[in-house]
């Protein structure tokens, strides 16, 4: 009986995080791949706050990095948002760590060991917020190099895509016309589902072109906003949105070459090629510019500094400061507008409130007695009225 009893007892699982590995070098590859539960096991150097955010969202269980998620060249975001939803980040688990964990096997995550069944297959260093907090300070330290950086890539950038910026050669002609009109658009920055359902009542009065910036055209529609044009890669954008829009612009190498239009072409959808070495978040600014929008709304941009230098990578996209200088003061944050918007006086109110005080005169007078002295005065202050509200329709 003592016997049996022995052989009943479960052995208990060992401690740390179980899940399936989803193992890539790009961490985009790895996000389209990724789901709840699942080890992403990764190769990026200063991890930034989208792609930890889409990792967040996705719903990891941990996160293994070869390299070091902060290298301390400037302060990126990334880390501290898997650390504030509680997700486990092990860091420098060396350079062969995608070598010898394979994609798709089940591994286990404990302390700042990686396991394969209970064979040891990497270990790095455990990022806590205290260290990470700690790295973050001595990067900041990093920041006038990195702009140094930036400014020198920026002028690289003028030379090679100079006609583009200065003159729109490249721009492709598109069907959606923009000329004097208002134009959103929507990347995947962070907070932009939220400050585009703010813009609900602006879109809604104003009607304007709607651009989503590829991920960012899926919330879209999911808000129920339906993208005239998608700018960027097809293929990580859902089927259902790039039939929904009326135009697709893919961006091309300068040689021509545009990865994921053959997912465009498989849908039986045209689409239109964008060659240029600019992001597509600077695509969508400089097709709306070139086609004359009078306003260009931005959702899910950079805003301060660090986001800036975070989301551009020790200055890769040097096109992001000469775009927004191109188009100036025609560029406008979304919050802006929201707050902007949310505060402003409606005109049927007004029109309301101007009739009533019209019948709140009109009952004195009659109430008075006087009332016939005053019909002519009556109707030149109801015609000075009747012009005014005209006004403010037209």
């Amino acid at each position: 009986m003592k016997f049996t009893g022995l052989l009943s007892r479960s052995t208990p699982a060992p401690p740390g995080v179980v899940g399936t590995a989803r193992v890539d070098r790009r961490i985009r590859d790895v996000v389209r791949r990724v789901g709840p539960g699942d080890i992403a096991v990764i190769d990026h150097v200063d991890l930034d706050r989208a792609s930890a955010d889409a990792l967040v969202k996705a719903g990891v269980a941990a996160v293994v990095n070869a390299a070091p998620s902060i290298s301390g060249r400037y302060p990126n975001l990334g880390p501290e948002v898997l650390l504030k939803a509680e997700i486990p980040l092990i860091d420098h688990a060396g350079g062969d760590l995608l070598h010898r964990v394979r994609d798709g096997s089940k591994v286990r995550v404990h302390e700042a060991s990686v396991y394969s069944g209970r064979r040891e297959v990497a270990k790095g260093i455990v990022q806590t917020a205290e260290s990470v907090a700690d790295q973050i300070v001595e990067a900041r330290a990093g920041m006038s190099a990195q702009l140094e950086a930036f400014s020198a890539n920026t002028i690289e950038f003028l030379r090679r895509e100079r006609s583009l910026i200065l003159d729109g050669v490249g721009v492709p002609k598109l069907r959606v016309p923009l000329d004097d009109r208002h134009v959103v658009v929507v990347a995947s920055g962070v907070g932009h589902a939220e400050d585009l359902r703010a813009l609900r009542t602006y879109i809604r009065h104003h009607r304007p072109v709607l651009v989503g910036v590829e991920g960012a055209a899926d919330t879209m529609k999911q808000l129920g906003f339906v993208p005239d044009i998608v700018v960027g890669d097809p293929s990580v954008v859902e089927a259902a949105t790039v039939r929904a829009a009326s135009e697709v612009v893919v961006p091309a190498q300068p040689d021509g070459h545009a990865p994921g239009v053959e997912r465009v072409q498989d849908l039986g959808i045209g689409a239109v090629t964008f060659p240029a070495s600019a992001n597509p978040e600077d695509l969508a600014l400089l097709l709306a510019d070139t086609h004359g929008a009078a306003l260009v709304v931005t959702v899910g941009f950079q805003a301060t500094l660090r986001e800036f230098l975070d989301s551009g990578r020790s200055g890769s996209n040097p096109s992001t400061f000469l775009t927004r200088l191109k188009l100036g003061t025609k560029v406008v944050d979304g919050r802006a507008v929201a707050t902007l918007h949310r505060h402003r006086v409606p005109v049927l109110a007004l029109v309301l409130l101007v009739l009533g005080a019209l019948a709140v005169v009109v009952v004195a007078l009659l109430l008075s007695g006087t009332a016939s002295a005053y019909v002519d005065e009556a109707a030149k202050l109801w015609d000075s009225v009747a012009g005014w509200v005209t006004g403010w329709f037209s």
